[in-house]
């Protein structure tokens, strides 16, 4: 495994990038939306070699018999070619430094390519939104904090710098609400499955299309909540976030054995997870949670690379977690990779803040603004954590969404999944659209009603 010291980040970052292809932000122009632009913001053409096609609307009908984890709509594609030990130099522009790490690092670790197929739809009401209000969205004191934006809406379609890449990440469209059983896991160091398996129900109240400025939503960007169900020693515990617009995110936290809740001030930045052997912090938590205050944001461009795309074969219930979770790495039999553009943003932790990550750099899809895969550098500048997202399109809501990823540890070698639904009874995606969760669920007081029934 190559490391790069801090002090030569900028420049190898430079160098791979400029070397690639690397495309600048375009200036601010809706009509350009549903033009050469996707509604949302992405390229609409294809790319030179036709490696990557052409956006023709996305996955909008399911296929016959696919439901949310059963069956596969490209399943019927093969490898186009695999990237390992004995050819990764030659894919090596076309790879987050973070996967190149990992196949140098472990024998058998590979990324099977597929042929790329822009799968992610766009809700038209998402999409006339987003063209109407293109240009109005602002950011406020700090250079982070959002100041104005509307619902249902990708409030900088065609951003200027890296702090817009992320608020557009942070309010992409995700059907206001879902819920699902989803579990934690890791091998322990003796080589046994650990799982903590809990409740997952999130609320995203920018989603709304009544929104019309964050006041409309007491300047909340998302809800989650967390109910631990196994193992035994936790279960019964519960977890409430509130992600805000301006300030870091509250969090308090149910303990059945006190029957009490508490604020959690802790439960954010880098602070470890519980239950992770100190493997994954607060803030990993869905590729990356909570505020953007501790880092400068800087856009680096638009690149073509290989990343995790139309995950169905992942996130399909067929699967068991013991085939799943291998010794050092996920099964790379159910892992799907395709090249597509995505947005690259290098994080670099402010010089009057901390953070255990000293500098992150993520991976934007261009289609979704779902984060894909983000490189986690210490304060000395080595590569510590390499962390991958799932993406897959569900016509039920007319986009792309995401639950699964994997956090891979370079020093501690060690690896975590998260947010994995496989062997979950419940993946719903639906739940705020047809009612089935409201914004009553998420206040401290009904932790304690719940904790007490």
């Amino acid at each position: 495994m190559r490391f790069f010291p801090r002090s030569l980040l900028g420049g190898a970052l430079c160098a791979l990038f400029g070397a690639t292809g690397l495309q600048a932000a375009p200036s601010v122009d809706p009509s350009r939306l549903g033009s050469d632009l996707t509604p949302i913001g992405a390229e609409k053409a294809g790319n030179a070699d036709g490696s990557i096609p052409a956006w023709d609307g996305g996955l909008t009908k399911p296929p016959a018999g696919w439901s949310p984890g059963h069956g596969d709509p490209f399943g019927a594609d093969k490898p186009l070619y695999s990237i390992d030990a004995s050819n990764v130099a030659q894919y090596q522009a076309q790879l987050p430094e973070g996967q190149a790490a990992l196949i140098k690092t472990y024998p058998g670790y590979r990324l099977d390519v597929y042929p790329t197929h822009r799968s992610c739809a766009v809700p038209a009401e998402v999409a006339e939104r987003t063209r109407a209000n293109a240009g109005q969205s602002r950011i406020g004191s700090g250079g982070w904090r959002l100041e104005q934006a509307v619902g249902a809406a990708v409030p900088f379609p065609m951003p200027q710098n890296g702090v817009e890449v992320l608020w557009n990440f942070k309010l992409r469209y995700m059907a206001k609400a879902r819920r699902a059983q989803l579990s934690l896991l890791m091998r322990e160091k003796g080589g046994d499955l650990f799982e903590v398996k809990q409740w997952a129900t999130e609320y995203y109240p920018y989603n709304d299309p009544a929104v019309k400025s964050p006041a409309d939503t007491d300047d909340i960007e998302a809800k989650l909540l967390y109910d631990v169900l196994s193992p035994s020693s936790r279960a019964g515990e519960m977890y409430l976030l509130h992600s805000l617009l301006d300030r870091p995110q509250d969090a308090w936290i149910y303990f059945p054995g006190q029957r009490r809740v508490r604020r959690a001030p802790s439960f954010a930045y880098d602070n470890p997870v519980a239950g992770s052997d100190s493997l994954y912090f607060v803030d990993q938590i869905n590729m990356f949670t909570g505020a953007l205050d501790r880092y400068d944001f800087k856009l680096i461009g638009k690149k073509e690379m290989v990343v995790p795309y139309n995950s169905y074969k992942l996130v399909d219930k067929a699967n068991k977690y013991k085939d799943l979770m291998g010794a050092d790495y996920l099964n790379r039999d159910v892992q799907r990779y395709e090249k597509h553009r995505v947005w690259v943003v290098e994080a670099t932790v402010k010089s009057d803040k901390r953070h255990s990550f000293a500098k992150r750099v993520m991976f934007f899809d261009e289609d979704s603004w779902n984060l894909l895969h983000v490189d986690m550098y210490d304060a000395k500048g080595n590569l510590w954590r390499v962390q991958e997202g799932s993406q897959w399109a569900d016509p039920g809501i007319q986009a792309c969404t995401s639950f699964e990823y994997v956090s891979y540890d370079l020093v501690a070698r060690r690896y975590l999944a998260d947010g994995f639904t496989q062997e979950g009874e419940v993946l719903d995606l639906t739940a705020g659209l047809e009612g089935r969760v409201t914004d009553s669920l998420f206040n401290p007081s009904e932790l304690r009603r719940r904790g007490e029934r």
